[in-house]
Parts: C-alpha cells; sequence; structure tokens
C-alpha cells in the first residue's frame, strides 16, 4: 500500500486534496476503485475516468481535478516522465531473500557483497566479485574473474561470461548472454568472400578452404546504470574489450559484436544488430531492425529509424532512414518517387502510344 502523498513527493508535485488517501495498485482509469491510483494523463482519458471509481488519480497538467469527483490528484506537465516515476515507486522488483540459496553453487575464492541474493541453481565461478545489494536470480552463472558492481539485477538464466566487468545498478533481463565469444572465422588463404569485398562482387578463383578460429582474448566492459533485454548478446572483444557505455539501454533480442564500442546514453531497440569492430558514439538512437556494418562510425545523437540498414560513416546529428540508410528528408522523397513509379510509367507507356500514333516511331526503338 502506498499514499498519494508518497506518490506525489516521488513526482516533485504538490497533492491537490487529501494526500493521506491510502491506495493498493495503479490502474487505467476506467476500471480503477477506490482504492486504486487511475493514471489518466491525457485528457484523452477523461471520460474514462469518469465511468470509474476512482477517489485519486494522476492528471494532465491543468486538469480540473474537482469536476471528475476525485478526493485527491496530482497534477503533471510530462506523462511519461511522471509514468517512470510512478512505476519505479511501485515496482519491488523480483522477491529474494538475502544471501546465498542452498542449492546455489559458489566457488570458495568467490567474493559477495554485503546484502547480496543469489537464488535457487545459481552458479558463482572462480575469482568472480559481486558488489552490494546484487540480486542474482535463479539459474543465473557467472564465469570465473566476472565483475559485479553493486544494486545489480540478473534475471533467471542471464549467463555471464569470463572476465566480464560490469558496473553498478546493470539490469539484465532474463537469458540475457553477456560476454560469449566473438563470431570470427579465418581461412588459410584468402577467400572469396575476401576478394569479392575488395572487387564488390567478383570471388576470383574458389578453391576449397576450412574456417579457422580467432579466439576472444578480451572480455566485455560495461558502464554504470546500463540495461539489457531479455535474450540479447554482447559478445567478447578480440583483444580489447567490448564496450557499453553508462546509461545505454539495450532491448530485447539485441545483437552486440565482438569489438565495438558502444557511447553513453543511447537507445538500441529490438532486433537491433551491430557486426564488429564498430564505434558508435553517445545518445545514438537505433530503432527496431536496424542493421549496422562491421568497422564503421556512427557519431553523437545520430538517429536511425525502424528497419535501416546503416553501411557507412554517420556524421553526429544526422537523422537517417532507409537500406542503405540516408538522411531522413532523402529517404521520404526516395519513397515518394517510387509510389510515384507506377503511375510515371503508366504515362510513359500512353506517350509512346500516342507517338507511334502519329507515326513519329516504329515501336521498336527502346530509346523511346
Amino acid at each position: 500500500m502506498f499514499t498519494l502523498a508518497h506518490i506525489a513527493e516521488v513526482l516533485g508535485q504538490p497533492v491537490l486534496g487529501d494526500g493521506s488517501l491510502t491506495l493498493h495498485r495503479a490502474a487505467e482509469p476506467a476500471v480503477a476503485g477506490p482504492d486504486d491510483l487511475a493514471l489518466a494523463m491525457s485528457p484523452d482519458y477523461a471520460d474514462a475516468l469518469k465511468a470509474g471509481q476512482a477517489r485519486a488519480a494522476i492528471l494532465w497538467d491543468g486538469a480540473d481535478w474537482e469536476n471528475f469527483g476525485l478526493r485527491g490528484a496530482i497534477l503533471v506537465p510530462r506523462a511519461r516522465l511522471a509514468m517512470a516515476g510512478i512505476t519505479a515507486a511501485l515496482d519491488s522488483g523480483p522477491r529474494m531473500n538475502v544471501g546465498v540459496h542452498p542449492s546455489a553453487i559458489v566457488e570458495k575464492d568467490a567474493v559477495i557483497g554485503e546484502g547480496a541474493a543469489i537464488g535457487p541453481l545459481a552458479v558463482i565461478g572462480a575469482g568472480v566479485r559481486i558488489g552490494a545489494r546484487a540480486r542474482i536470480a535463479a539459474h543465473v552463472t557467472i564465469a570465473e574473474d566476472a565483475l559485479i558492481g553493486d544494486d545489480v539485477l540478473l534475471m533467471s538464466g542471464v549467463r555471464i561470461g569470463s572476465r566480464v566487468t560490469i558496473g553498478d545498478r546493470f539490469i539484465a533481463q532474463p537469458n540475457a548472454v553477456i560476454g560469449g565469444d566473438g563470431f570470427s572465422f579465418v581461412t588459410p588463404e584468402e577467400s572469396g568472400v575476401e576478394r569479392a569485398r575488395k572487387t564488390l562482387g567478383d570471388q576470383g578463383d574458389i578453391s576449397e578452404q576450412r574456417w579457422i578460429r580467432i579466439h576472444s582474448l578480451g572480455s566485455v566492459t560495461i558502464g554504470d546504470d546500463v540495461e539489457v533485454g531479455a535474450n540479447c548478446t554482447i559478445d567478447k572483444g578480440t583483444v580489447a574489450d567490448t564496450t557499453i557505455g553508462r546509461g545505454t539501454k539495450i532491448d530485447n533480442l539485441v545483437q552486440i559484436g565482438h569489438n565495438n564500442r558502444i557511447g553513453e546514453d543511447c537507445l538500441l531497440c529490438g532486433h537491433v544488430g551491430i557486426a564488429g569492430g564498430t564505434t558508435i558514439g553517445n545518445r545514438v538512437v537505433l530503432a527496431g531492425k536496424v542493421g549496422v556494418n562491421d568497422n564503421i562510425t556512427i557519431g553523437n545523437d545520430v538517429v536511425a529509424g525502424g528497419a535501416s540498414d546503416i553501411y557507412s560513416r554517420i556524421r553526429d546529428g544526422e537523422v537517417v532512414m532507409g537500406s542503405p540508410a540516408v538522411k531522413m528528408e532523402t529517404n521520404m522523397a526516395m519513397y515518394r518517387a517510387l509510389r510515384r513509379l507506377p503511375r510515371a510509367l503508366e504515362q510513359l507507356a500512353s506517350l509512346r502510344a500516342l507517338v507511334m500514333k502519329k507515326g513519329l516511331g516504329d515501336g521498336n526503338d527502346d530509346k523511346t
């Protein structure tokens, strides 16, 4: 349970009406009961709020809260920012007991910080250091010599590879894999793939060769306040570490290849794939299904629209879209031209027929 005054304190906004109202949960306006906090932070929810039975609500800035028959309200100027504060205040996270579960396996020289919780069937390798108040859920494995910061949350099934370094307040959703080997192989002699890349398509004489593994001597280094989604994978570097900067948020099913360097406060959405050796600046947003080529540079404050394919350098502050990715205004012009293409071809056919009808062409000249 919580009070309306507590939520107001979290949001840094004043309470209008009775701040002592005790509430049980947050709810959508139409289904909110007397003990619920209705979240109606847009005028679009006005009718739904009137249909519900809420006594307390979070409303949009400037709302006439008394008109809804409420006993208490909080007005917020920015709905999504308020939602971040509300959900943080009401989400206690997974329930875990401090200490090491009897079924967990912890190597003798591993160090577990004060107030940490190690869940059922977790495996903590030799030389591991886990910070204070970390929560390690069931079936998590942390390989040898990994360093895990304070207040970290690793959800069920997370895998942390050897020598990985993770900062404070890191969150990994179920089955994320941090520190698997990079996908790096070479043939004894120059392969058709290498020649095709140099010549833009000609493989030359192809001979049978086998792939030889290039091992990952580096690891992964992750800064503070990073979050990683379910089934996300971040590969080790070949020699130097793959790095993820402070505050970066990574969605489900994102693949980050070996030797990548991701900056601070980036947002990488679902199904993003980043090939090896690429450098990405700070505050970059890659929308869903964006693909990034290997060994290129993306500047600071770049935004890439969904399903874009980035093959070459992107400068600071550019907004790009498409495959290949170009500036958004260029992509939209290209798209409009593509949509007009069927009509333009019909007009060209009509013009061709008219020319032929007037005897100005014999119909066999492809250039007509």
